[in-house]
């Protein structure tokens, strides 16, 4: 046991303004992304950074739920923790008090994601390899003990998804040389709700000179032909064999995405992201339906592992888009991962974390539960803070070798 005890639980309301224009879209604007952090000091000098993304304003209420729910962390040897870490995250997602703020959504959730996450990276750096090796040096039944299954008894019991690593152990080596090539990634950064249509071109041009061959742009205006024409556009300049996909951020009502889906069948959109109330689980599947082949995804605003069984029930989703700074971290990520794999869904996470954890969470989803290596969204705007950034050369995610989650950000670090 390595014997590295949390002596001290710290919040940070670290926040970032961005250029005009960045991180736009049809329904959230202003620019600034903001991290509700935690720094879980350890009595070795070692330090975990977890981070959740707000869009600035209330990113202290998140602090101040991290403080209330994380007392009980604090004293816990990290091995000891992590070892029954799917009881402890049931138990704070449980608060018979701050449940009530949810029950597992908003503020409340958010802390226990950011708790989660600096939960993971100290462990990781404790035994001083990447979060990737960490999950992939693990047994089938201890990844299972990392995680709360309940109320997921009806799809997915704990013997289920035990069988679903087991049975892809044998293969691991094939998928393997992902570490070697690296991820796929795509390009966000060129589709900004408020960038001009030529900015947007200038971007785009600049990323395929980087080597991405695939993108998304913001769609959701007032006025649908906007959007027609921008997508059309960045179809022509991306050429034909090149993805891209188009996120309205839930702007649309069911009729509008209906009609508006129907005019950009014809630019043959990878996915539409969003399309409506984050909610609406029946509009969602009326769409699908009418929209097909063109798959739905989404998942940014989908705050628990529940919440994705009723979508992936319903038929409802077709790519799922689960984020570890949006459901309740690390350990509630790989529920949804392994709840896509039972319902053979493809996982391709929204990023708030700006990449840096999701770099290794698709790598052990590939490797581990075999899930296709589709691609991760790439969002630079933050990468001179971490201490050790994503990075993507040609379009593609390198495999990180630093120990942690790479969530470790420049200048943040324990007062203790």
């Amino acid at each position: 046991m390595s014997q590295f005890r949390i002596s001290a639980l710290e919040t940070r309301d670290v926040r970032f303004p961005l250029e005009q224009g960045a991180g736009s879209d049809a329904v959230h604007s202003g620019a600034e992304y903001a991290f509700a952090t935690t720094l879980l000091a350890c009595d070795k000098k070692l330090f975990g950074t977890g981070i959740v993304l707000t869009l600035g304003t209330g990113n202290e209420l998140v602090c101040q739920a991290i403080e209330l729910l994380g007392k009980e962390l604090v004293g816990r040897e990290i091995d000891e923790l992590m070892a029954e870490f799917g009881v402890v995250a049931q138990r704070l997602a449980q608060h018979p008090q701050l449940r009530w703020l949810g029950p597992h959504k908003g503020v409340v959730h958010l802390a226990l994601a950011s708790l989660t996450n600096a939960c993971f990276d100290l462990w990781a750096k404790s035994r001083h390899v990447p979060l990737w090796r960490l999950l992939l040096d693990l047994s089938p039944q201890e990844i299972i003990d990392l995680l709360d299954l309940s109320y997921l008894e009806d799809v997915l019991t704990r013997n289920e998804a035990e069988t679903i690593l087991r049975e892809h152990m044998g293969s691991r080596r094939k998928r393997q040389g992902i570490l070697d090539t690296g991820y796929p990634g795509y390009d966000t950064s060129v589709g900004w709700f408020q960038y001009e249509d030529a900015r947007v071109k200038e971007l785009a041009r600049q990323a395929l000179e980087r080597g991405f061959r695939a993108f998304k742009l913001k769609v959701g205006s007032r006025d649908g032909q906007r959007d027609v024409r921008r997508a059309f556009m960045l179809r022509e300049l991306a050429g034909a064999d090149a993805l891209v996909m188009l996120d309205a951020n839930q702007q649309w009502t069911l009729p509008t995405a209906l009609k508006t889906c129907e005019m950009l069948r014809a630019m043959s959109p990878f996915f539409i992201e969003e399309p409506t109330h984050a909610d609406d689980i029946r509009a969602h599947r009326t769409l699908a339906e009418a929209i097909q082949p063109i798959p739905i995804a989404l998942g940014e605003h989908v705050p628990n592992r529940v919440a994705f069984k009723n979508f992936m029930q319903a038929k409802a989703v077709q790519i799922v888009q689960a984020d570890c700074t949006r459901v309740a971290g690390i350990s509630e990520f790989l529920v949804v991962s392994l709840l896509a794999r039972k319902f053979g869904l493809k996982v391709v996470p929204h990023v708030g974390d700006m990449g840096q954890i999701h770099q290794h969470l698709v790598l052990f989803n590939h490797i581990a539960m075999g899930h296709g290596a589709v691609f991760l969204e790439c969002i630079p705007h933050l990468r001179p803070h971490f201490l050790n950034p994503a990075l993507v050369e040609n379009g593609v995610y390198v495999t990180p070798q630093a120990p942690g989650c790479s969530t470790e950000l420049k200048g943040i670090r324990p007062k203790t």
